[in-house]
Formats: structure tokens, C-alpha cells, sequence
């Protein structure tokens, strides 16, 4: 028999808020995190704006020996994760913690220690890279962290797919534990790629924002995008099997209903024409949900603020939609936070969820200029108040991956 599986606990450190709370809070209040670079010296950078976690210093959450030996996107992974397991009240004491798995992805894994490790190569010669080089930069190092701080002897996983990443991880979160491999897992993404050749990178491939205005950087659907604006943080969530939370009287946030994931197996940075596997990974979570196109009452777009993006995305939702998509609620949250890559699907599906819960759908903020290719409700500059039975959150990444999730109020 396959099993139900609900969300019992949140955690989130993002560019509008440490902690999941004051996260949902900016989000609501249409707070923008965007600002400039501080991380390193962008006198010589095209891009001069981030959407960076603020006021934050390691050593407020971890001793000093351990903030050393951890980067920090792992760190951002722990935090997360430690305020979700604490949100969701469960106990290693009273868990078989056999049974509680991790599935916590990175899009790119260490890049502040890969960026450190090969200037002082470069610089000083190879006796100088640190022997903490590989255990802080491969990207499974989030999930094993967190396997290690919170006892999870369940299964250890890191999916890396691009900015799919977090979305792809609660999927097949949801999948292990509705098939009963695990009671409970550990799922979401995190990102620390605000560095210089992170920043590099992605300005030369063409895909981020030159605006210096905060707010015309990042605008999805609007006719001036320009390129998407790099964000950092993590946001996990606590997945847990029905009966398992019930018995334990949990708070159950939101139930996880339906799972898509596709390849457009077309190219490299280009999502496919239409938005054609985005399309397919929507229909397909609709179909595992059993729902039809028009209970959709709400779609966190992955709305990067890229050009392609949007207009694919919307062409995307209206084939996989049909009709329902004129009626249909939709918006991004990287107006708010930027771009978190591989923490992207972790941190909107902490959106997905309280808006479920508590019946808010969030806008897009900082629109202005309609665009004929992205004619849908993007709920543009004010959240609306509104009952929302189901929620869908889509990730697209690089290399032609495709997650949808779909989120409904637990009843």
C-alpha cells in the first residue's frame, strides 16, 4: 500500500530572513534581499548586485574549529536543517533514526573553498592547499553533515541537478518515503556561490543581471528582465510519513501529493521550445496527485528573470494547464531572494507550504512592465489572501532537468 506523506518541519536561512519565520515574513511582506556585492571586491565586475544572507557570522551557530573545517554552504545546510528537525518536535530518542534518511542537494557544493584552495595553489604552490579542500568542497558534503549533526542512519543522499537540485531532492524524498524505504527524511537544497568566479561564470555565460537599481534586477515576467540575480541560503524541510507523524500528535503543515521529474534532452543552458519537459513534468505530477488542471490554486513559477525562462516557463504552464491556466495563480519568490540555484525548489517549496497552511499566495514583486509572452496572473506587487488547496513548485536546471511538486492542505 503506498503511504501519504506530510510536512511537519521547516527550516530556511535566506537573503530576507535567518530563520523559516522571519523568511515567510519578507516573503509576505514583499521584502527584497537584493543588494550590493560584499562578499569581495566587484570593482572590476560587469555584475555589481546579490542577494546575500545578511548579518551572519558562523560562529553565532557553530565553535570556531568547526566553522573552519565546514563551508559555507554546508553550514547554511546544518542550520536549516537543525530548525527544521526543532520545528518538526521530533526526538532521536524516541526515533529508530535507521529509518530517517537525508536527501539534500547543492547545486555546485563548495565553491568558496574550491575559489580559496586554488588561488593558493596558483599563489603558493600545492603544499599549501588545505587537506580540508575535498571534505569541505564536494557537494554531498551538505547531506553528510547533516546526516552526522542530527543521527540520520537512514539514506544519505545528494542529488545534483543544476537548479533543480532542492526540488529533485524533496521529489524523491516524497517517492522513498511513499514506497516505504524511510519513515522520515531530510530534504531540501542549499547554495554559497556568491564568489568571484561564481559571480565570473555566470555574467559570461550571459545569465545574470547588470542592473544596479535593487529593485529592476531581479523581475521575472516583466518585459525589461534581464538576466536572473545570484541569491545564497538553504531551506529544508522535515517529509514524514502519515501515520508516523499523527501518532505522534505533529503539526502537519502541508501534504505532498505528486511528483513530476523530466529531461528536455535538448540542450545545455537552453530550456526546450514551449517549455515542452517542463510541461511533461507538471502533467505528471498533476497525474500522480490526481488532481485536475483548474484545483490548481497556485504555482511557485521557477520565474528565474531570464528572458528565455519566463516566456518557456508560461508557454510551459499553459500546455501543461490548458484553459486553467488563464485562471490559475502564479508567481516568483526571486524577486524577494534572488536566485539560490540548487537551494531554489528547498526555500520555494518553504513558500509552497506556508502558503497552503496559511491560505497567502505571495506576489511577484517589483513588476512593472507587462510582457506579452508571459500573459498569466503573476499576482503582480501584492499577495492575495486567498484559500489554497493546491500548491505546485516548479524547478528547471541547467542540463535539461525538470521537477515539479505539487503541495495540498492537509485535511
Amino acid at each position: 500500500m503506498e503511504r501519504r506523506v506530510v510536512i511537519t518541519g521547516l527550516g530556511a536561512i535566506t537573503p530576507i530572513g535567518n530563520d523559516a519565520k522571519e523568511f515567510w515574513k519578507g516573503i509576505k511582506e514583499g521584502k527584497c534581499g537584493i543588494d550590493e556585492i560584499t562578499h569581495f571586491d566587484i570593482t572590476d565586475y560587469k555584475v555589481k548586485l546579490a542577494a546575500e544572507v545578511k548579518d551572519y557570522n558562523p560562529e553565532d551557530y557553530f565553535d570556531k574549529r568547526s566553522a573552519k573545517r565546514m563551508d559555507r554552504f554546508s553550514q547554511f545546510a546544518i542550520i536549516a536543517a537543525k530548525e527544521a528537525w526543532a520545528d518538526s518536535k521530533l526526538e532521536k530518542e524516541k526515533e529508530n533514526m535507521e529509518r530517517v534518511g537525508v536527501i539534500l542537494g547543492s547545486g555546485i557544493g563548495g565553491l568558496n573553498t574550491m575559489q580559496a584552495d586554488i588561488s593558493n595553489l596558483i599563489l603558493k604552490g600545492p603544499d599549501r592547499v588545505s587537506p580540508m579542500f575535498i571534505p569541505m568542497s564536494i557537494a554531498n558534503m551538505a547531506a553528510g553533515n547533516v546526516a552526522i549533526e542530527l543521527g540520520a542512519k537512514g539514506e544519505s543522499i545528494s542529488m545534483v541537478t543544476a537548479c533543480a537540485s532542492g526540488t529533485h531532492c524533496i521529489g524523491e524524498s516524497f517517492r522513498m518515503i511513499k514506497n516505504g524505504y524511510q519513515d522520515i527524511v531530510i530534504a531540501g537544497g542549499t547554495e554559497a556561490s556568491i564568489t568571484p568566479v561564481g559571480i565570473a561564470g555566470f555574467t559570461n555565460i550571459k545569465a545574470l543581471s547588470q542592473a544596479t537599481d535593487k529593485n529592476r534586477a531581479s523581475i521575472p515576467f516583466d518585459k525589461e528582465r534581464s538576466g536572473f540575480v545570484m541569491g545564497e541560503g538553504a531551506g529544508i524541510l522535515i517529509l514524514e510519513e502519515l501515520e508516523h507523524a499523527l501518532a505522534r500528535g505533529a503539526n502537519i503543515y502541508a501534504e505532498i501529493v505528486g511528483y513530476g521529474a523530466t529531461s528536455d534532452a535538448y540542450h545545455i543552458t537552453s530550456p526546450a521550445p514551449g517549455g515542452e519537459g517542463g510541461a511533461r513534468a507538471m502533467k505528471i505530477a498533476m497525474e500522480e496527485a490526481g488532481v485536475k488542471p483548474e484545483e490548481i490554486t497556485y504555482i511557485n513559477a521557477h520565474g528565474t528573470s531570464t528572458h528565455l525562462n519566463d516566456s518557456c516557463e508560461t508557454e510551459a504552464i499553459k500546455t501543461a494547464l490548458g484553459d486553467a491556466s488563464k485562471k490559475v495563480m502564479v508567481s516568483s519568490t526571486k524577486g524577494h531572494i534572488g536566485h539560490l540555484l540548487g537551494a531554489a525548489g528547498g526555500v520555494e517549496a518553504v513558500v509552497c507550504a506556508k502558503s497552503v497552511e496559511e491560505g497567502f499566495v505571495p506576489a511577484t514583486i517589483n513588476y512593472q512592465v507587462p510582457d506579452e509572452e508571459c500573459d498569466l496572473d503573476i499576482v503582480p506587487n501584492e499577495g492575495r489572501t486567498v484559500e489554497v488547496k493546491y500548491a505546485m513548485s516548479n524547478s528547471l536546471g541547467f542540463g535539461g532537468h525538470n521537477a515539479t511538486i505539487i503541495l495540498k492542505k492537509y485535511e
